[in-house]
């Protein structure tokens, strides 16, 4: 990747996210550009990135939509389509999940698609599935299925543990607030190559 454009994206989301820092080592990170292609060209609706190894299994750095594409689904649509396509965590058995701190819009397009993943799957086992269960399924930190289940009032605490509380009238009750999710992507659309760690 270009280092001038790398930093110039960094400084862009720095104008946009308060908690921005990094804009140098960008040998560590892969970036990922989305644009919106009409019979003028492509504009940059935005970028996420990602650590090429992370010890703290991160699996998004930085995540931004510019403003005058914000709340059009494109942020739900990176965090929707980004372990099942681009990042294949849960192809490697890895869990994830992204680094701290979310920005607000960040962390409602990640609640948003916890929440879809989370209550598909307790609707299909009747909730009879452990949180370490969720996690391996789904590649997403048991800390943030735990989260996101508090959240929904979805867990109760009986005899010293969690036990997930999994009403069918409930959970259809979120899924319908939760909404559908983001754009879909067109895979065969897709213009990146798939990154290989060096050994």
């Amino acid at each position: 990747m270009d280092m001038v454009y790398g930093q110039h994206l960094c400084y862009l989301a720095k104008l946009f996210l308060d908690h921005k820092t990094l804009y140098y080592d960008l040998d560590l990170f892969l970036f990922y550009v989305l644009c919106e292609c009409d019979d003028r060209g492509c504009h940059m609706v935005g970028y996420f990135s990602k650590e090429k190894h992370s010890e703290e299994s991160y699996n998004l750095a930085c995540i931004l939509t510019l403003p005058p594409y914000q709340r059009k689904g494109y942020g739900n649509c990176v965090v929707l389509n980004i372990n099942d396509v681009i990042l294949d965590f849960v192809k490697e058995g890895k869990v994830g999940t992204p680094e701290r701190p979310l920005s607000d819009l960040g962390l409602l397009s990640y609640r948003g698609y916890w929440t879809r993943v989370l209550l598909d799957i307790l609707k299909k086992h009747k909730g009879n599935i452990s949180i370490n269960e969720l996690s391996d399924m789904t590649a997403i930190k048991a800390e943030d299925i735990l989260t996101t289940l508090q959240s929904l009032e979805l867990i109760q605490y009986k005899k010293g543990q969690h036990v997930i509380y999994a009403n069918p009238k409930v959970l259809d009750h979120h899924l319908k607030a939760a909404g559908r999710g983001g754009l879909e992507v067109d895979v065969s659309k897709l213009i990146w190559t798939p990154y290989k760690e060096q050994s």
